[in-house]
């Protein structure tokens, strides 16, 4: 099946699960307050903060909450680019899978999607969160679909024992979404050590050691996984790389950068990855910095030149591409500089210097945060009170 007729499965299949696309808030809000009680606007408020704290249980009990009838297809809807997105992509690569696992599949609105396109497949969801599998099952009997059987189980306390050659696992796997990651080795540089203990306290205090090694276990040689997790930073996509790699998981194909909308609030996620356990292929694993589609491009002519607004700096960069514009300044003069550790491990670096007629102000921390900011002579107070802001107010 092409994607043009992918996405139309996929628009009616979201359909029958009452989801709606949204592109303004605005109307989302409006929607949601038509839709849900004052009561399920409070318990949904009071749930989310309780979350935040990062607790197991909290997080089980807020997935059960959204699974109740009344609220999943509003809750949902929020994710229907997320849908889109993923929904086509891992259609269009499930190949001859025959036995297939969907590791955290929620409330199966996308595991029920596959198992319509392939009815002569197997399919799998199971998910920690009780309601949301009880959800998914009632679906598939709505849907007469007897390819597709959904568990509730926890990999954390539980092991699995059915094989599968085909195993996706989508905003599963790494669920501590403000983890850190694995700093850099200096402020300098984007490489990270091996063999320092860090990779394995990641992957430790993430979770994702334990459930990879579950989940590895029951893939076939020779079987895929597809993977989809909250690592676009290079501090948290290095070591879930490298817990991948260290498991005999390689690449099929390069990984693919993916970004959707939650209504009108663009998310990058991911990247999408496609491995095979035992694969012999030689695709490298890149750890170097994703190429920078928004910092600003250099241009070394505006060094010289007037500015055009006295309120903008000549030159802003706030990206990673940040540091190689940095080294490409010529006859940098430092006039004040600070390296330290902060309270959370990194180590922080900021400057203040010239170079070729210019002020500039350059901040680096090994958790790959990078910034840029030049202006001519005339507006040197400006940079040397942001240099005191930043010295004051990091941590």
């Amino acid at each position: 099946m092409n994607n043009h007729l992918l996405q139309q499965s996929l628009y009616e299949h979201l359909a029958r699960w009452g989801l709606k696309r949204f592109t303004a808030d605005r109307d989302y809000f409006a929607w949601q307050k038509e839709r849900l009680s004052p009561g399920d606007l409070n318990r949904l408020a009071a749930q989310v903060e309780r979350k935040r704290g990062g607790e197991r249980r909290e997080e089980i009990a807020f997935y059960d909450l959204v699974a109740q009838p009344a609220i999943l297809p509003v809750l949902y809807s929020q994710r229907y680019d997320y849908y889109e997105a993923l929904g086509i992509r891992i259609a269009s690569r499930l190949g001859g899978a025959t036995r297939v696992l969907d590791f955290g599949c929620g409330v199966g609105i996308l595991t029920t999607f596959y198992a319509r396109l392939c009815p002569d497949r197997a399919f799998v969801g199971i998910d920690r969160s009780a309601a949301s599998i009880t959800a998914a099952r009632e679906e598939a009997n709505e849907l007469g679909l007897t390819n597709v059987r959904f568990e509730s189980l926890d990999v954390d306390v539980a092991r699995l024992s059915e094989p599968y050659d085909l195993i996706l696992c989508t905003h599963a796997l790494v669920q501590a979404e403000h983890d850190s990651g694995i700093p850099s080795e200096s402020w300098r540089s984007f490489a990270r050590a091996y063999g320092s203990g860090q990779q394995a306290s990641f992957e430790e205090r993430t979770g994702i050691g334990l459930r990879l090694d579950r989940l590895n276990s029951v893939l076939d040689e020779g079987g895929r996984m597809i993977l989809f997790e909250k690592t676009r930073q290079l501090a948290r996509r290095v070591p879930f790389q490298r817990g991948l790699a260290g498991r005999g998981l390689q690449l099929v194909e390069p990984p693919e950068r993916i970004r959707y909308q939650l209504v009108e609030e663009v998310t990058d996620d991911g990247p999408l990855y496609h491995v095979q356990k035992g694969s012999t292929a030689s695709l490298d694993w890149d750890e170097s910095p994703e190429p920078d589609d928004e910092g600003a491009p250099f241009d070394p002519s505006v060094l010289g030149m007037p500015p055009t607004d006295v309120t903008v700096p000549l030159y802003e960069n706030h990206h990673q591409s940040a540091q190689a514009v940095w080294e490409r300044l010529s006859n940098r003069r430092v006039t004040k500089e600070t390296t330290r550790r902060e309270p959370d491990g990194r180590q922080l670096h900021v400057e203040l210097g010239m170079s070729e007629g210019v002020v500039y102000l350059y901040c680096a921390n090994t958790f790959d945060q990078r910034q840029l900011v030049i202006v001519e002579p005339a507006r040197a107070e400006m940079l040397d009170a942001y240099y005191r802001e930043i010295i004051g107010g990091a941590a």
